[in-house]
């Protein structure tokens, strides 16, 4: 394979997941609804041929075999880096140092993202002449980038958790002279107004576990 897929992910605890559910949802709760998104979102890339998926796990406590025991056929890698921009640097430099030609990351806030939209920032770097492709989020910031080569600077300077992160990622992007392209706009799930969002949009084919859960708690 030449292509991999980095799935950044965090251990489902009570208290550090999904803390924007609160107070709709007690700790515990908005821990198993991380843990479902996070179940779907690795188990639908699974679908997608031709491409290896590299999990990036932010280091805690009995992190690396949380991921070990649940999730044993897919590589994990603890994030490495003091901020997010660090950390997909590294991480991207990870993957390339493997040999991959193509790599797309992705978090796990979007677990009912069509496929169609992760295989097309494929095709778009295969097909030549563009550089970088970001899936660009509702909330300002992006669902999925995805590299041909490791651009450090692409994520340096850069305001996360606002909602300048995809127009200072593209400023970053035009400052190296690399070539962008867009895929559609889709959203993450943060908060219960997303959730509400995602209940009512009859998007959940690629979340059926979020979706019974959500369900089964009557929300």
């Amino acid at each position: 394979m030449d292509k991999a897929l980095l799935i950044f992910a965090k251990q489902p605890l009570p208290g550090k997941v999904k803390t924007r559910l609160s107070p709709s949802f007690s700790s515990q709760a908005a821990a198993d609804i991380y843990g479902c998104m996070l179940s779907d979102t690795l188990i639908k890339v699974s679908e997608v041929s031709g491409v290896e998926r590299l999990l990036f796990f932010e280091p805690s406590c009995g992190a690396a075999g949380f991921f070990q025991e649940n999730f044993p056929e897919i590589r994990a890698f603890p994030q490495r880096g003091a901020g997010l921009g660090e950390r997909l640097e590294n991480a991207f430099e990870t993957a390339f140092s493997l040999g991959f030609e193509s790599v797309a990351a992705i978090g796990t806030d979007s677990p009912d993202l069509p496929l169609s939209y992760l295989e097309e920032s494929f095709r778009i770097l295969e097909a030549g002449g563009v550089d970088t492709v970001f899936g660009p989020a509702m909330d300002g910031g992006y669902y999925l980038v995805a590299l041909r080569s490791n651009y450090p600077g692409l994520f340096r300077n850069i305001p996360w958790s606002t909602n300048q992160v995809l127009e200072k990622s593209l400023t970053a992007a035009a400052s190296l002279g690399l070539q962008v392209a867009c895929l559609p706009v889709w959203h993450d799930m943060d908060t219960v107004e997303d959730l509400k969002r995602f209940l009512a949009g009859g998007s959940s084919e690629y979340a059926p576990r979020t979706l019974r859960f959500l369900r089964e708690k009557g929300f």
